[in-house]
């Protein structure tokens, strides 16, 4: 970095190539921020039944029986929702505390509701912001429901009933139409129509659950979808035929005639993309490469202008053995070089780093274990902190988990600079106690010396 500093004042560097090396060198120092903390304690509660919890139990968490989801409103990068797997929603402001210079920080929610399933215990699978206002989000989760929420209030707006578990669901940023897809139990891709209210159709093509749904973050048409089946498969929703094929791990080649929006001169509509279930799916910004997880414990990166595979090796260290949608994390592509996007990968326990088209390990970022094993409301609480849910705050370089535990925790950059000041800090704060403690012991000293060395008093 001194050497990006010396060459900025010599000129021969532009100020936003020293931008770029800053903000790759924040990315690359990410850490657990352990000030930041997530408890509902004192927090404003939007009760929507008779049911309370109470504040032992969830003191210490910001979900009592885990948090499922997380995602940060792509606005402002302020609000921060969260659902926990009994089906309470909370809203939290992360800019309540930032004008605070206090090396910890507790932020309650300025919103929760206890449930917002009207069936029993059962839990939200994936939240997400309505992507043009941050006003409303949207929920999918074990009660079979797609819901319409309003963020200042926490009820329910609209629910759709799909008749099976809704696993994710996922909405175009830059579409003209309001379609939200949802990943079910059912075979098919379900189209739900935010304007008419109705399940529009479904899309057919995969032999088993769908997990996982994500919309082309370029074209509002085209939609990619995982299932239990292994297939990831592309589809656009303006043809009958739907379908437009499937991505095969054997192939690293591709196929002619791809024009990187998922469509080819050709359809291909043999072959996997994971030796099991495909539970998560991820666009880069430009739509040019797509990332899926599945339960083979691997991570794999497919070219999207030729629909091959490009044999990035993420190495045996991944982790993926629930059913439930566990969706990647790609930081934005303008903090890191071109050809070197950074991908976050929820692991138990941590959250593991890696270049994007390399497959090289760029760190792990290990979550503290848990304190206790104490008993909520809800059953046994999960002690194995297993991280479910990652988000990345919008305009910042930070990322929030949220974990089984209940816990969501902030990750920040931690540099030697700050390493130094917070040193210094503390030689400071040192050395003013060492001062305060010579002070006192020559106070006692200086006692002891008056009460030899005075002249007695007799009184007669």
């Amino acid at each position: 970095m001194n050497a990006y500093l010396l060459n900025r004042q010599l000129g021969s560097i532009s100020p936003q190539s020293l931008a770029d090396a800053q903000n790759n060198r924040l990315l690359r120092a990410l850490q657990l921020a352990p000030g930041v903390k997530f408890a509902l304690s004192g927090g404003s509660r939007v009760n929507n039944n008779a049911q309370d919890v109470s504040s032992n139990d969830v003191e210490n968490d910001a979900h009592s029986a885990g948090v499922s989801s997380l995602v940060v409103d792509p606005f402002e990068g302020r609000y921060l929702l969260s659902a926990g797997a009994d089906s309470s929603v909370a809203i939290w402001d992360l800019e309540s505390n930032d004008f605070e210079s206090t090396p910890s920080t507790l932020n309650t929610p300025t919103g929760y509701a206890v449930r917002t399933s009207t069936k029993a215990a059962l839990g939200i699978t994936h939240i997400g912001f309505y992507p043009f206002d941050s006003l409303a989000f949207l929920t999918s989760g074990y009660d079979h429901t797609l819901k319409l929420f309003s963020s200042e209030t926490l009820q329910a707006s609209a629910s759709f009933d799909l008749d099976s578990i809704v696993y994710s669901h996922s909405v175009s940023s830059i579409a003209s139409h309001l379609l939200v897809a949802c990943a079910s139990q059912h075979p098919a891709v379900r189209l739900v129509d935010l304007r008419s209210g109705a399940s529009t159709h479904s899309l057919a093509g995969h032999s088993g659950s769908v997990l996982a749904v994500v919309w082309h973050p370029k074209d509002e048409n085209i939609l990619a979808s995982g299932a239990t089946d292994g297939c990831l498969r592309l589809w656009d929703v303006r043809r009958s035929a739907s379908s437009l094929g499937v991505l095969d791990m054997e192939d690293s080649i591709g196929i002619t005639g791809y024009d990187g929006r998922g469509t080819g001169a050709r359809r291909r509509e043999r072959g996997r993309a994971h030796n099991g279930a495909v539970n998560g799916i991820a666009w880069t910004d430009n739509g040019q490469y797509l990332v899926s997880v599945g339960h083979d414990e691997r991570m794999r990166v497919w070219d999207m202008m030729t629909g091959a595979n490009t044999l990035a090796n993420f190495g045996p260290g991944l982790k993926n053995a629930h059913t439930t949608a566990l969706f990647p994390l790609l930081a934005p592509s303008h903090l890191s070089p071109a050809g070197q996007e950074v991908v976050y990968y929820p692991n138990p326990r941590e959250v593991l780093s890696f270049d994007l088209h390399s497959g090289t390990s760029l760190g792990r970022l290990r979550t503290p274990g848990p304190q206790s094993t104490a008993m909520s409301g809800f059953g046994a609480r999960n002690v194995k902190a297993r991280t479910t849910s990652l988000a990345w705050r919008a305009h910042d370089i930070e990322m929030y988990s949220g974990h089984g535990d209940g816990s969501i925790r902030c990750w920040k950059p931690r540099t030697w600079e700050d390493a130094e000041v917070e040193k210094e800090e503390k030689e400071e704060d040192g050395s003013a106690d060492k001062e305060e403690e010579r002070k006192r012991k020559r106070e006692e000293l200086d006692e002891i010396v008056r009460d030899l060395t005075k002249k007695k008093t007799t009184f007669t």
